[in-house]
């Protein structure tokens, strides 16, 4: 018999809806700077995230529960007792530890007492690792569970360790647009020679059929390693023969892990819903190989106009999605976004009856135009 105590599956159509209960990218080790309060939203959430004065990383719900100020207007101090760092509201004065525990209420008087640790703000979970910062948005903020599982570790992420890793592009926009159509044009194969036409990167009339391998990955599924189509110009700068794996996985991350002899890049893309009419991409590059580090400059720029381009096609397909249209789905090259909708639909089930993860992706060849 079914488990009863399950409960149902959500039914999210494409377009509505956001994941929870999975880590999303928030930042860079380098955007959080010791005792700076930043205020982000993050699917529909008004987060602090920001480091303490010792360093130390740490995410609470920004907004204060006595007459709702934003935390992140006020200041990081000392607590005088014991000397940990509190965030204290700008409004009246409360202050609050790191996992969001009131810790004094200025306005009470010595014969008015209160059990101001039972108040308490909304905290996050969050790992920082590899030089990014992630945050676990929890399905049920009533009763938020541990993570069951952690962050991917990415390839190629070369440097220091967490604030010392410092990539040599980053670049951020934000589309207007809910995350399932930034991710599906994101992973579009066939728009290149329409969207993106640069002299350096591919010419608009050399189009070839192509033919790539791909197989499950955690949570996703990846272009297997392979060596790039003869019409991308730009991996013929890096010189040797590159050769190149990009990975999807949920709930919003695409990297491209490209190996030239024993140098490599790592061109990360993260996809982070700030609600679900806006979606904040950033694109981050890191590489040991010589010739990719002496053209980032040049490269920074033709990652900007990638971008543009992009937004400006989601706004372009807004003027179209704004009448609900039925979309329709055709071929290999629509094949990886109904792979998502299909990763989508089983995180979404997996959750709701407590069990875990079945990929539902097969291996398979896929074959298009472009």
């Amino acid at each position: 018999m079914p488990d009863q105590s399950a409960s149902p599956v959500p039914r999210v159509a494409f377009g509505q809806g956001l994941l929870k209960d999975g880590w999303w990218f928030a930042a860079l080790s380098g955007d959080l700077v010791a005792g700076r309060l930043q205020r982000y939203v993050i699917l529909g959430e008004p987060v602090l995230l920001a480091r303490d004065l010792d360093g130390k990383a740490y995410a609470i719900r920004d907004i204060c529960p006595h007459r709702a100020a934003p935390l992140s207007a006020g200041e990081m101090v000392r607590d005088g007792r014991g000397g940990a760092c509190v965030v204290q509201c700008p409004y009246h004065g409360w202050t609050f530890d790191t996992s969001g525990t009131c810790k004094s209420v200025p306005s009470l008087t010595s014969d008015q007492p209160m059990e101001v640790e039972r108040i308490k703000v909304r905290d996050y979970a969050i790992r920082e690792q590899q030089g990014m910062v992630w945050i676990w948005i929890a399905a049920d903020p009533r009763r938020p569970a541990e993570p069951d599982h952690e962050p991917p570790t990415l390839p190629g992420v070369v440097g220091g360790q967490n604030d010392k890793i410092r990539p040599l592009i980053v670049e951020r926009m934000d589309f207007d647009s809910h995350i399932d159509h930034a991710v599906v044009g994101l992973m579009d194969p066939a728009h290149g020679p329409y969207v993106h036409q640069q002299w350096w990167w591919r010419s608009s009339k050399k189009q070839l059929e192509k033919s790539k391998a791909f197989e499950p990955r955690e949570f996703g599924f990846a272009m297997i390693r392979h060596r790039p189509s003869s019409n991308s110009r730009a991996y013929k700068i890096l010189g040797g023969a590159p050769a190149t794996e990009i990975t999807f996985r949920l709930p919003g991350i695409r990297y491209e892990h490209i190996e030239i002899g024993d140098k490599q890049v790592l061109g990360l893309t993260c996809l982070t819903p700030i609600d679900e009419t806006k979606t904040r991409i950033t694109q981050v590059f890191w590489s040991d190989h010589g010739i990719f580090r002496a053209i980032a400059p040049v490269f920074r720029f033709g990652a900007k106009a990638f971008l543009k381009q992009d937004g400006d096609m989601v706004n372009l397909q807004n003027e179209g999605l704004k009448y609900d249209p039925s979309l329709l789905w055709i071929d290999d090259a629509d094949t990886q976004a109904t792979w998502y909708q299909a990763l989508k639909k089983e995180w979404l089930a997996s959750r709701a009856e407590k069990r875990p993860f079945v990929n539902p992706v097969k291996p398979a060849v896929l074959k298009w135009t472009s």
